[in-house]
This record gives C-alpha cells, sequence and structure tokens, in this order.
C-alpha cells in the first residue's frame, strides 16, 4: 500500500522473492506493518511530512537547544538543535500514538558528537503536539552557528510513505520457530557462496538476481527510514529496550537510516529509482538511528539504540 504525503509519484517496494509465511507458518504470529518513508529531495513547507524541512513550530514556543559544551561551537550559549524530521500522523499510518491526541512528531538533534557517557555520543530529542492547535507558526527556525559533522545537516526532503509487512531480526526468532529460520539461512548462506564461486571462476560478476533470497537481508527488516514495524540489530545484536520510567516493554517508533539500501538488500530497492542516501545523513557509521517509545505512555522518555 502507497501513501502519498508528496505530489507526484510514489515509491513502491518490489514483492518479496519468497513467501516467508509459506516457508514457516509460524511467522504470522509476529507479522508488523512498517511505513517506509522513502525521502527524496523536495521542498518541503511547514505542514507538510518531511526530513530536513521547516517545521509546523509555534512562533511563542522555545525552540530545543543543547546545553553540553561543544569546543568548536561558538559563543557560550546554548546551541539551537538541528530539525532533522516531522512526521504527521495522516501521513504516517505505522506512526504509534503521541500522547494525549498528539498527532505530530518533530525530531531534532544536535550536530556536535559530544554526548553521552563516552562523550562521542548524539543528542537526539523528540516532540509531540497536536497540529491543529499550531495557531502562528514560526516564520523562521533557529540554526546552530556551527556543525561538527556534515552528516547531522540533512538534505530537505518530501516523504512517500508505503505500507510493508515486516517480521523480526533473525536473533530474535527462538524455538523450533528459530532453529528451522536458521537452518534455512545457512542453507541460503551456502547456496550464495557457491554462486560467487561459480562466477569467479567463470570470470563474471554474479548478477543480483542470481543470489538467493535470505530472511536477514530480503524478508524480515526493511532497510532505510521508516517508522513503527521491527528494528534491527546488525551491530549489537538484539539488546533489552526497557522504559526507563515504568521498566514497560519498548517498541519501535522511527529509524532514521543512512542509507536507503545496502549491498545485501537490494530487493528492497523501489521501482522508481536507486537513490541510495538521499538525506545526506550519516548515522554512526553509516548505519541507523533506531528510537523506541513506551507501550504503557508514550509521554514517557523515549530509547535509543545506534545500530
Amino acid at each position: 500500500m502507497t501513501m502519498h504525503a508528496a505530489d507526484g509519484p510514489g515509491r513502491t517496494t518490489p514483492p518479496r522473492p519468497l513467501d516467508v509465511e509459506s516457508l514457516f507458518p509460524g511467522l504470522a504470529a509476529h507479522r508488523r506493518t512498517a511505513t517506509r518513508l522513502h525521502p527524496r529531495p523536495g521542498a518541503p513547507g511547514p505542514h507538510d511530512s518531511h526530513v530536513g524541512g521547516p517545521l509546523l513550530w509555534p512562533a511563542d514556543d522555545p525552540w530545543p537547544v543543547c546545553t553540553t559544551p561543544h569546543r568548536r561551537a561558538p559563543g557560550p550559549g546554548p546551541l539551537p538543535l538541528l530539525a532533522l524530521a516531522q512526521l504527521h500522523a495522516r501521513d504516517v499510518p505505522d506512526l504509534p500514538a503521541g500522547p494525549d491526541g498528539c498527532d505530530l512528531l518533530q525530531v531534532f538533534w544536535c550536530p556536535f558528537d559530544a554526548h553521552g557517557p563516552t562523550g562521542h555520543g548524539m543528542y537526539v530529542h523528540l516532540r509531540w503536539r497536536r497540529a491543529a492547535e499550531v495557531r502562528a507558526a514560526a516564520e523562521e527556525q533557529p540554526e546552530p552557528g556551527a556543525v561538527g559533522f556534515r552528516g547531522y545537516v540533512p538534505t530537505p526532503c518530501l516523504l512517500h510513505p508505503e505500507r510493508v509487512t515486516e517480521y523480526p531480526y533473525i536473533e530474535l526468532l527462538t524455538g523450533e520457530l528459530g532453529a528451522a529460520v536458521e537452518e534455512w539461512e545457512e542453507a541460503q548462506e551456502e547456496a550464495a557462496h557457491e554462486a560467487e564461486e561459480v562466477a569467479e571462476a567463470s570470470g563474471e560478476e554474479t548478477p543480483d538476481a542470481a543470489w538467493p533470497p535470505s530472511y536477514q537481508s530480503d524478508l524480515s527488516i526493511a532497510p532505510g527510514w521508516k517508522a513503527g514495524g521491527h528494528a534491527a540489530w546488525n551491530l549489537t545484536g538484539p539488546g533489552p529496550m526497557d522504559c526507563e520510567a515504568c521498566a514497560g516493554s519498548m517498541e519501535l517508533l522511527l529509524t532514521v537510516a543512512t542509507n536507503e539500501w545496502h549491498t545485501d538488500s537490494v530487493s528492497w530497492i523501489p521501482l522508481e529509482d536507486r537513490q541510495r542516501n538521499p538525506t545526506g545523513v550519516v548515522v554512526g557509521n553509516h548505519g541507523r538511528l533506531n528510537v523506541f517509545a513506551c507501550t504503557r505512555d508514550p509521554a514517557h522518555p523515549h530509547g535509543f539504540s545506534v545500530q
């Protein structure tokens, strides 16, 4: 299903190369939908869902700032945060509900790596609001006077939301289901190595279509920017994400990604284009930021994981 938050053509994910529930019926119980945001360069306005554009921000609401000292930032005062994204619930069906009926999520981050216990982490700030309550929007939004890393500065993009089906990260599958998927995945990897050896022997490159699909790359979690769905744990492996306020469970709210697709996930490339990094954003070591929300109370502090 494709929704259009922007004028013009949407983006369409090709059908999955295999019906994974036919292979493993037990996965049906773990099925979730996610909304791929498909950001593409454009000229968003304050009423649009977008990456890197002007926010629907009340003129009388103080702009969020970072109070951590930054060696390369001019002046001693707090540093205005960069506006990263704005998502309207009307455009993004898998955006988890906000607190108290809020339907607009606004995402900020600091353009310097100088936060957290190591002093090298990112600082992300989220703000929920009701879009209809913004009577007088700010005509200008503050910007920091310096940027520590260009990858924090997003290219203004409109969104082309599309709903897809996802399944859990492979290491989170347990019991007989997990064992069956792992065994099948190993067989697919062996087939991939054999295809590579044949290609090398013939002096040719293996075309994408010749690679056997894998659960991890093709059948489970969509790459790129998205709302909802399942989180990928490719860097650290799965870790507990419990709410610091109530110790309750948290679910994926938003994924901010460096790339819309990877060399091992070409089956997810939309039919309309092959743009790999349309936002210009770089997360960590060219990875992704997963943002989690409490399932008991979305007003509780968010959780973050860089993968």
